[in-house]
């Protein structure tokens, strides 16, 4: 509504959007005192509520600057004006205390250290010179330390610090870049460092100063530090010293997955790895992830040990972010110390993450050597994000958590109020009201009781945070998934209705449609690949192509299936799952193969009653367990230490040869008998379409016999692995887009949606998606939302949320 044109008015304005902890109210207060308008601003539980008086031009002035330039972390994503009856208001203006109602507003997430703060850290004149805890508006913690909303000192884990009076002094004073910082604090005021070392060490406990310098000390001379960090503890090494990092390795039972490489600097990090102007911005963001680099070899100078990364031609790498982390790694004037420092999550393999400091003197005794700890508590767990950045200079997130969460998501169609649990693997909920979706942090995997409890109090911080109440619990199919026990515990507390079951691969898809803003009203067809799904008819579903919407999906086309000796307890042996693959295609084990060397006689003949017998051989059309078994059958991989250790090899080898070698192994595609169902759609009757509509057996199968037989033919003439692995990811793509070219003939969709942790794989998602591209399809690829499980909750957010019904979907 405009102003009227003389007098003085008084103006009501609402912002949403990211406007809490990010200098929103100080910046308004700046705009509205050079205008010399009176007036307030305060925090609710909505955003933030403004109301300027002053002439008329004035008002109208400030409305408009108003989301000119907001601070560099706020996010305005609506104002809302009305005009007023003037009071006659005419003193300064002034910052309320903010309102405790219920309501709702976006809290941003923990962000980097900027480079004010890390000048001052740096300035010995400077009072926080060397403080490892120096914040401001512009960066440091927020989602790590919010107990609740609106976001003020008293609904932090700040809160047990009171403010010395010069800290106190710039929290009052508009003009600090301080004003209404709410983790702000000092060396006298704050939180304080304590080291404490592993009995028999030789070495003193300290505090703040000397707690510092005896970590960088302690990490010099090969030991393994725990440093307590933003959302919960890390386990550092000297990256470049092959002792500490294989010590590590063992103590942490790491098998051969890669760690993560923290350089000083960037200019360190390009020492190592080969950045492109995308990784290289994305590495530098406030967000701070964990970026997926190609190493450099020979590294320029001093490099990480092989152990960091055995067999991989990718580094994980990520820059400093907290205080604490430029101060381990030395200010000008300190004694040298190591530039690239190991740092993975504090924890035993398959625990979550380590945020108590009693907690992780237990749960982390025998794997530090010291512990780098510190009294600002920790209000929920948040992991380092990962992510790899594409050709394209797109970013695709594969762990989505530090820097992103609780930035909301905006979904294409209200929801009810869900819970989303996620799936068992790279578990993270997710919450949902309106049309608006929040993640929680990445928890990782719910076999471990310590798990399911950090997805409970994920969960519960979520709700405080976001005031959504859940009526409504969705959960994967699986019903031996810890996940989905958890969903049924937490649905009988909220009132009558069960869960409501998603099947994996619509979760997936609908993941992948929810982050595009498609409505739904016309359906995708949906390419997901993955590891392991439960299918309709009870097998093991993971190479799928569907036609689906929000409402419902059908089975177009899947892998044919093969057995899955063993079931999940023989996916850790890809030597089994190639000979299972072998026999499904009639295939002979011959002596020299691979995977027939790498098996004992009686293995050999255990496995072969075991299939011809069907014994504990479920079958799966499983993609990922096909990639397991070409990696054994390349010779590459035979027993497997971490979750998709077989795949990743058989990538890292296919792009070596990616562009010496265009050639594809032939892909069998053929109608299986059954039925055709319907397309799935809101008009069919109950607005809901059947399940997996081809029955078992129906559709189109891609039968990888002849691709098979043919990487046999190349291995007997010493084709190199590398030109093996790339000419069967190339099929792959290829049967991809057949399928797709013909799903499009028989129903006229034009759009196709890659998604499951398959194409997390590089090479295939981009030979894919550029063979949908050239044949004239929308692609659908993720980029924020990550393709793997630790997106599958958002999918299910949407099948449940939407529903007309609360029935098992």
């Amino acid at each position: 509504m405009t102003a009227p044109a003389t007098g003085p008015v008084r103006r009501r304005i609402t912002v949403r959007g990211t406007v809490q902890g990010v200098g929103f109210r100080p910046y308004v207060h700046r705009l509205a005192a050079g205008l010399a308008l009176a007036g307030f601003v305060g925090n609710t539980a909505d955003g933030v509520l403004i109301e300027v008086e002053g002439p008329a031009e004035e008002v109208d002035r400030f409305a408009g600057r108003l989301t000119e330039q907001p601070p560099p972390l706020a996010t305005v994503t609506g104002v809302g004006c009305e005009d007023i009856a003037a009071t006659g208001a005419t003193g300064p203006f002034a910052i309320r205390p903010s309102e405790h109602t219920p309501g709702r507003t976006q809290l941003p997430p923990d962000t980097a250290t900027c480079t004010d703060c890390l000048r001052e850290l740096a300035d010995p004149g400077d009072r926080r010179h060397r403080h490892p805890f120096v914040t401001c508006t512009h960066c440091g913690p927020r989602f790590t330390i919010a107990t609740g909303m609106p976001y003020d000192r008293p609904a932090t884990t700040m809160a047990g610090f009171p403010m010395c009076p010069a800290c106190a002094r710039e929290y009052g004073d508009p003009a600090d870049r301080r004003f209404h910082a709410q983790p702000v604090a000092c060396p006298d005021c704050g939180p304080r460092l304590t080291l404490v070392p592993a009995d028999g060490l030789g070495v003193r406990p300290a505090r703040d100063a000397e707690a510092l310098a005896t970590a960088r000390a302690l990490l010099a001379a090969g030991r393994i530090v725990a440093v307590k960090g933003v959302g919960g503890y890390h386990l550092a090494c000297d990256a470049t010293d092959a002792r500490a990092v294989a010590t590590l390795r063992r103590r942490k039972e790491r098998g051969g997955k890669a760690f993560a490489v923290m350089c000083a600097d960037l200019a360190t990090a390009e020492r190592i790895a080969v950045l492109s102007a995308a990784e290289r911005a994305a590495l530098t963001s406030t967000r701070r992830p964990i970026v997926l680099l190609r190493r450099r070899t020979p590294a320029a100078g001093p490099g990480p040990a092989d152990e960091v990364c055995p067999g991989s031609p990718h580094l994980g790498v990520l820059l400093p972010y907290t205080p604490v982390h430029t101060l381990l790694f030395g200010l000008p004037g300190d004694p040298p110390g190591p530039r690239m420092l190991v740092m993975t999550s504090g924890n035993r393999s398959g625990e979550p993450i380590v945020t108590d400091d009693g907690e992780a003197l237990i749960r982390l005794a025998g794997l530090a050597d010291a512990w780098l700890a510190h009294d600002r508590p920790i209000a929920s767990p948040c992991d380092d994000s990962l992510l790899r950045v594409r050709p394209d200079g797109t970013e695709q997130v594969l762990r989505r958590s530090r820097g992103y969460v609780p930035r909301p998501l905006r979904l294409p169609l209200p929801v009810r109020p869900t819970l989303a649990v996620g799936g068992d693997l790279k578990n993270a909920p997710c919450l949902g009201e309106d049309d608006h979706a929040w993640f929680g942090p990445h928890i990782g995997d719910m076999g471990d009781l310590a798990a399911v409890e950090a997805a409970e109090r994920a969960e519960r911080h979520l709700t405080r945070l976001t005031h959504v109440t859940p009526a409504l619990v969705a959960a994967d199919r699986h019903p031996g998934y810890h996940s989905t026990r958890w969903a049924h515990g937490r649905a009988a507390r909220l009132g009558p209705h069960p869960p409501r079951l998603v099947q994996h691969h619509h979760a997936h898809i609908a993941a992948a449609m929810a982050e595009h803003g498609l409505d739904g009203t016309t359906p995708v067809i949906g390419v997901a690949f993955d590891g392991t799904g439960y299918g309709d008819d009870g097998t093991v579903w993971g190479g799928e192509v569907l036609l689906a919407d929000y409402t419902g999906y059908r089975r177009y086309a899947r892998l044919a299936p093969a057995p899955l000796p063993g079931g999940d307890a023989g996916v850790a042996n890809p030597c089994r799952l190639a000979l299972a693959r072998l026999w499904a295609a009639g295939l002979p084990w011959e002596p020299d193969l691979p995977s027939v060397r790498a098996c004992t006689t009686t293995e050999l003949s255990v496995l072969r009653q075991q299939l011809t017998r069907q014994v504990a051989c479920v079958p799966t059309s499983s993609m990922g367990r096909l990639f397991d078994a070409v990696s054994s059958l390349a010779g590459l991989c035979q027993r497997t230490g971490y979750e998709a250790q077989a795949a990743m090899e058989l990538e890292a080898a296919a792009l070596e040869a990616r562009d010496a070698d265009r050639m594809a192994y032939p892909v069998a595609l053929a109608r299986s008998p059954g039925r055709r169902g319907p397309l799935p759609g809101r008009r069919q009757p109950g607005g809901r379409s059947p399940a997996g509509g081809w029955g078992p057996a129906g559709g189109w199968e891609m039968n990888p016999a002849p691709t098979l037989r043919a990487l046999l033919h190349d291995r007997a003439r010493r084709t190199p692995v590398p030109v093996v692995a790339a000419r069967f990811h190339r099929a792959m793509a290829r049967a991809v887009a057949h399928l797709c070219r013909r799903a499009r003939a028989e129903t006229g969709l034009t759009t196709v949606a890659l998604t499951g942790g398959v194409f997390a794989n590089t090479l295939l998602e981009e030979e894919t998606a550029a063979l949908l591209g050239t044949a004239g399809f929308t692609v659908l690829r993720h980029g924020e939302v990550p393709p793997n499980d630790g997106g599958l909750a958002l999918g299910q957010l949407m099948v449940a949320g939407t529903a007309v019904n609360d029935e098992t979907e």
